[in-house]
């Protein structure tokens, strides 16, 4: 069984617990306690991490399908203390663990935005786990519903023609001052949870579920992803290339096609 299957196997397990479907409304009760325990065992999580992070969510969201996340770090990243990983729970989704960001102490402040789909009204949560392994959690509450079977902007030709193109974004760089760059995949990133109205079956899930960045060879961000990423996932991160050098991005989907793209500095 996959680790993906299995996490998904632990929270319907814990939603039941609850005496509800796994796919029901929003629950009364908090699932959060749950999927504490699910993911991160007996550590211990210190909430209201203001200190150490941001995140930033609209309260209300125009799309369901496509909700802007940014995660910003408030101290800045050094060899002897940095955020090794920045994970994301999104409460109510099928698949609450929505994607881990593995991120290198070379990227100095984090700053990273992507677009996430939301199925009902939850708390959107981001852990930061440091070096030395402490967690520490910010969240915000979002109002949106239907973003996970929501259907795909694209039809399923169009979607496919495009597969895999990649793009990354960034304005003309300076070595040695931060740049913000983006990394897009054209992908419709299927959760499984669409229909087909045509066929009258439900569309099977295809997703991207990593995304590896590297500058000169040497990683700053590797992104864990899933069925929560949007259509055409997107990956926005500031970073200072410390010598002329080669921005690469390299894409695994859930069907194993790889992709990728790289820009010169």
């Amino acid at each position: 069984m996959s680790s993906r299957i299995f996490n998904l196997f632990i929270v319907s397990l814990a939603l039941m617990s609850f005496g509800l479907p796994a796919y029901a409304a929003t629950p009364q009760e908090p699932l959060w306690p749950t999927l504490k325990v699910a993911y991160f065992g007996d550590k211990v999580i210190q909430e209201d991490a203001n200190d150490l992070l941001v995140i930033e969510a609209p309260k209300r969201a125009e799309d369901a399908a496509i909700v802007p996340i940014t995660v910003k770090s408030l101290v800045p990243q050094s060899a002897e203390k940095y955020i090794k990983n920045i994970h994301i729970v999104i409460d109510n989704n099928p698949e609450p663990y929505s994607a881990n960001f593995h991120l290198s102490p070379e990227l100095g402040l984090i700053d990273i935005s992507t677009r996430m789909r939301i199925d009902q009204y939850t708390f959107v949560r981001a852990i930061a786990e440091m070096n030395d392994g402490s967690l520490h959690m910010v969240s915000r509450f979002v109002k949106a519903s239907g973003g996970c079977s929501a259907p795909a902007g694209k039809d399923a030709a169009a979607a496919l023609a495009r597969l895999g193109k990649m793009q990354i974004r960034m304005r003309t760089p300076a070595v040695g001052e931060p740049v913000q760059a983006q990394v897009i995949i054209s992908h419709p990133n299927y959760s499984g949870l669409q229909f087909d109205q045509a066929s009258r079956r439900y569309i099977a899930a295809h997703y991207v579920k990593n995304i590896n960045i590297t500058y000169n060879d040497k990683p700053l961000i590797s992104a864990d992803t899933g069925i929560s990423i949007s259509e055409d996932p997107s990956i926005r991160f500031t970073f200072t290339p410390a010598e002329k050098g080669s921005l690469k991005a390299e894409a695994t989907d859930s069907k194993n096609q790889v992709f990728s793209e790289h820009k010169d500095i």
